[in-house]
C-alpha cells in the first residue's frame, strides 16, 4: 500500500507541521517567563546567575531568544507561500526547535559551563535556519527573498559579537553586537510591513487597497539599510552626529508617511488590524528619538539610547511580534481571522507595557523600578494570554484539514 503526503501529514503531530506552531508558543511563553525572571532578578526577589550575568542575559535573549524565535516562526511559513514549496517540519523543524532550545539552556545555566561550548551552541541555530529558508527561495530563484539570508547570517555575526565581548571583556563589543540586531530585525520589520500592511487592511476593512508609492517604498527601505549598515560597519563612530541626525529624521518622515497612507484610523473596530498599525507607529517614533539625540539639540540630550532603542524593541517589536502571532496563527491554521476577545486585552497590555518602558522615567525619573515592574508586568500577561488563546489552536490539526 502506498504512503501518500497525505498520510504523512496526520501520522505528524501537529505542532510540526509548520515552523510558527512551534516558534509561537515556544518564543510568546519566553517572552512571558524570561521578563517575569528579570523583572524579580531587579527587585531583589530573585538571586540568580546565568552565563557571564544577568544584565547579558536580558539583552541577549530578548533578542536571540525570544524576536528571532518569532522571525524564524514567521519566515519559515510564509517562504511556503512564497516558493510553493514545501518548509521545514517533521525532522527538520524539530532540529531547529532542539537547537533553540539548547541555546536558552546553556545560556540560562552555563555560569559554570566553558565559553566556547556556550557559544557554539548558541550560534548553531541562525545558519541552519538560513540554509533551510534559502534553499527554496534559490531553488525557484526567488531574487526578491533572498535579501532575508544574508540577514540571518548578519544576525549569527551579531550574536557572535556579543559573546565575543563577553569572552575578552569589551563591553562595547556586547552592545554592538545587540545594536546591530535591533536594526537588523527593524528591517525585517520594515520589509513585511511594507507588504502586508496595506493588504491586511484592505482585506479586513473592506476597502480598497492603498496602492504603494516607488519612491516612497526604496526612501523607506534604503534609509533603513543605511542606518543598519552604518551600524554595523560601525560608520556612526566617525561619521558626523548631524548627519547621522539627518538619516535618522529622513526615516522617520518616509515611514510615518507610509504609515499614515494606509489609513489606521479605519482599523479602529478590528482588532487584528489596530494592534498591528499601533506596533508600526512605534517605528517613526524611535527613529525621531534618534535623530533627536544626534541632533545636537538641548532638548534632545534628555533621550537615553536606551530609551530610544527601547522604543524599537518594547514598542515596535513587542507589539507587531504579538499582532502579528494571533494573525498568521488563525490564517495557517485553516481557521477565521476573529481573534478570541481575550487578545484586545492582550494587545492593549503590552502597547501600554511599551508605552511605560518609553516614558514612564521621564514623568517620574526617581521611580524607574516602579514603572519597569508594570511595564514587565503588562508584558507577562500580554504573553501569557497569547499562550493561553493559542495553545489549543497550536497543537491542533489545521481546522480546514489541509497540510500545515
Amino acid at each position: 500500500m502506498q504512503v501518500t503526503d497525505y498520510d504523512r501529514e496526520s501520522a505528524m503531530t501537529p505542532i510540526l507541521r509548520q515552523a510558527f506552531r512551534p516558534f509561537f508558543l515556544l518564543g510568546a511563553g519566553f517572552a512571558a517567563l524570561s521578563m517575569l525572571l528579570w523583572i524579580l532578578v531587579l527587585s531583589g526577589s530573585v538571586v540568580w546567575k546565568p552565563y557571564h550575568n544577568v544584565m547579558f542575559w536580558h539583552q541577549h535573549e530578548m533578542i536571540f531568544g525570544f524576536v528571532v524565535a518569532i522571525v524564524l516562526g514567521f519566515l519559515l511559513t510564509a517562504v511556503q507561500n512564497w516558493t510553493g514549496l514545501r518548509a521545514a517540519h517533521g525532522m527538520s523543524l524539530l532540529v531547529l526547535i532542539v537547537l533553540w532550545l539548547s541555546g536558552r539552556l546553556v545560556l540560562a545555566l552555563g555560569g559554570g559551563l566553558p565559553a566556547s561550548f556556550v557559544i557554539a551552541v548558541d550560534l548553531a541555530l541562525l545558519p541552519v535556519a538560513a540554509f533551510l529558508f534559502g534553499r527554496l527561495v534559490i531553488r525557484v530563484n526567488q531574487t526578491r527573498n533572498l535579501m532575508f539570508i544574508p540577514i540571518l547570517l548578519l544576525l549569527m555575526i551579531m550574536n557572535g559579537a556579543m559573546h565575543a565581548g563577553v569572552v575578552y571583556g569589551r563591553f562595547d563589543w556586547i552592545q554592538y553586537g545587540s545594536n546591530g540586531a535591533v536594526w537588523l530585525i527593524t528591517l525585517v520589520m520594515i520589509i513585511i510591513s511594507g507588504r502586508i500592511l496595506p493588504m491586511f487592511t484592505a482585506n479586513g476593512t473592506g476597502t480598497p487597497r492603498v496602492p504603494s508609492i516607488q519612491w516612497l517604498e526604496w526612501g523607506t527601505i534604503v534609509s533603513v539599510w543605511l542606518i543598519a549598515l552604518i551600524h554595523i560597519f560601525m560608520l556612526n563612530t566617525w561619521l558626523p552626529d548631524q548627519l547621522i541626525a539627518g538619516l535618522f529624521a529622513f526615516a522617520a518622515v518616509f515611514t510615518m508617511v507610509r504609515w499614515l497612507r494606509v489609513k489606521f484610523w479605519i482599523t479602529w473596530r478590528i482588532p487584528l488590524l489596530w494592534s498591528l498599525h499601533a506596533s508600526i507607529a512605534f517605528i517613526p517614533l524611535a527613529f525621531m528619538l534618534f535623530a533627536l539625540r544626534y541632533s545636537g539639540f538641548a532638548w534632545g540630550q534628555g533621550i537615553s539610547h536606551s530609551t530610544a532603542l527601547h522604543t524599537l524593541t518594547a514598542g515596535a517589536m513587542g507589539v507587531m511580534i504579538l499582532a502579528m502571532m494571533a494573525r498568521v496563527a488563525l490564517g495557517h491554521s485553516g481557521r477565521p481571522l476573529r481573534p478570541n476577545p481575550l487578545m484586545s486585552a492582550a494587545f492593549l497590555a503590552v502597547i501600554i507595557a511599551a508605552v511605560l518602558r518609553i516614558g514612564g522615567g521621564w514623568f517620574l525619573p526617581g521611580a524607574s523600578l516602579i514603572w519597569f515592574q508594570w511595564a514587565s508586568g503588562l508584558w507577562v500577561i500580554a504573553f501569557f494570554l497569547f499562550c493561553v488563546v493559542y495553545l489549543p489552536i497550536l497543537i491542533s490539526p489545521r481546522a480546514d484539514g489541509r497540510p500545515g
